[in-house]
């Protein structure tokens, strides 16, 4: 048996390839297939199977259109509400894929219908052993239990409890876990570890949903760890349900510069993929930011921040946009409405430097002519807003401006800046008007949160300062912190 891990970090969580060196079964696979055939070509496998271990609430699966591009036959719970054709399967059920004996087992808890499966290679006695755990144990803890309603969440956080202690006893000690959420998925909860591979054994002498004597005690500390998750969320499961098509990763040519004029014009929603300092310091007036790379979690918040099913334009450079639409297909916002770019190689814009085709980082040199986003809408106004470290705050606020925390709550109750006024990211486009018409200098732990809150503001047409600092270093800058 072998087991070829596919990564998604952009949501922290992995897909599976398991075979027999001929055939193979996929576990929760992400709508962007072609990365699962093309480790089944690598591995020169016949893909015979995909399994949900659940229905996923924090992406779109690529499930269905798998096993019908590839004739295979998908396993979903018997239980689960679905609009397609799939090979129901329950606990107990034990299924053959190639020399691989694929045991079902019920595990309740992340939802009210997951299911574990538990892979054995049977060719030989004893031999490798593998647990694919979804939603359910994770390294360190265990999925979340509050996204079905808020009235199901505590019986779901018992039944969590219970169902990894059973997961547990259908494999050995030596048996690699292989969970698909806990790589940075805002699906898990509890002090869960950031390791890359663990055994059951393993978990079973270190994670708190095995070791906690007390299933009351587990609970209330499940349920006391309950953060804010991305509002797309609510939009998963049913499309999960309903059967997601294949997913459209095109990248469509540009637009013209009047109708990109227009879309900002008329509110839409037109995002700017550069660096928070290239954009703060040149960009189109209504544009907002959401810097793509460096581990951003540009997919998450994008979905978190901006209202679901708006019209979308993409501003950056073409590999960028490119990117970027991949990523939004796996939360199944489709194609965006257009993508704007630099053309391969191009010119001088005046006696402006062009950046964007290395965007990623063009760092703080980048000076406020130093952009090609004034050639794409020539018709609209360009805005700047300064930026800083904490130094600059220091140096320049005054008693009436606001500091605005744009933090998750959690983070801004452990420690913040004095008199900071704690907003998240996810909740601003609703409550701009509680800020005061003053200057408003915003931070969060690294500047990326920051850098998508100041562009709203700036777009509400509020005075910003975008502090481009981490919160850890706060403190020895000379920032007065509160707890």
């Amino acid at each position: 048996m072998d087991v070829v891990v596919i990564e998604t970090p952009q949501l922290g969580d992995r897909s599976y390839l398991v075979h027999d060196g001929s055939v193979a079964l996929v576990i929760d696979p992400q709508r962007d297939i072609d990365r699962v055939e093309a480790a089944a070509f690598k591995a020169g496998v016949r893909i015979t199977h995909v399994a949900e271990t659940h229905l996923h609430n924090d992406y779109v699966t690529g499930g269905l259109v798998l096993v019908e591009k590839h004739g295979a036959s998908y396993l979903v719970n018997a239980a689960d509400r679905v609009s397609f054709a799939r090979t129901p399967v329950m606990d107990g059920d034990v299924l053959s894929v190639g020399r691989l004996s694929v045991r079902v087992v019920a595990t309740p808890g992340h939802t009210h219908t997951h299911l574990a499966y538990v892979v054995r290679d049977v060719a030989d006695d004893g031999g490798p052993e593998a647990v694919f755990s979804g939603g359910s144990l994770l390294y360190g803890s265990v999925g979340r239990t509050d996204l079905v309603s808020p009235e199901d969440t505590a019986a779901l956080a018992h039944a969590q409890y219970s169902s990894v202690r059973r997961l547990v006893s259908f494999a050995s000690g030596a048996a690699a876990l292989y969970p698909t959420h806990g790589f940075g998925s805002f699906c898990s909860i509890g002090p869960a570890s950031h390791q890359d591979a663990s055994t059951m054994g393993e978990q079973s002498t270190s994670n708190h949903a095995l070791t906690d004597p007390s299933e009351d005690h587990f609970v209330a500390e499940l349920l006391a760890n309950i953060t804010a998750y991305p509002a797309y969320y609510a939009h998963m499961s049913p499309l999960n349900a309903a059967g997601p098509a294949a997913a459209d990763l095109a990248v469509p040519e540009s637009v013209e510069p009047s109708e990109l004029a227009r879309r900002l014009h008329d509110g839409e929603w037109v995002v700017d993929l550069r660096h928070r300092v290239a954009f703060a310091e040149d960009h189109l007036e209504g544009s907002v930011a959401f810097e793509y790379g460096n581990g951003s979690n540009f997919t998450s918040y994008l979905g978190w921040v901006i209202p679901w099913e708006q019209p979308l334009t993409l501003l950056g450079a073409r590999e960028e946009v490119g990117k970027a639409i991949r990523d939004l297909a796996r939360i199944g916002i489709e194609s965006p409405d257009a993508a704007v770019g630099p053309v391969d190689d191009p010119p001088a814009i005046g006696s402006q430097a062009l950046v964007g085709e290395g965007a990623d980082n063009p760092g703080p040199g980048a000076g406020p002519g130093a952009s090609w986003v004034g050639a794409l809408a020539p018709g609209i106004r360009r805005r700047s807003y300064p930026h800083g470290d904490w130094s600059r705050l220091l140096r320049e606020r005054t008693a009436a401006d606001i500091v605005l925390d744009v933090r998750r709550p959690e983070e801004f109750n452990a420690s913040h800046v004095q008199d900071a006024v704690n907003i998240p990211v996810y909740e601003l486009l609703t409550r701009i008007t509680e800020l005061a018409g003053t200057r408003i200098w915003v931070h969060c732990a690294t500047g990326y949160r920051a850098s998508v809150a100041a562009s709203l503001l700036d777009r509400a047409g509020r005075e910003v300062v975008l502090l481009n600092a981490r919160f850890r270093d706060a403190a020895g800058a000379g920032v007065e912190l509160a707890r």
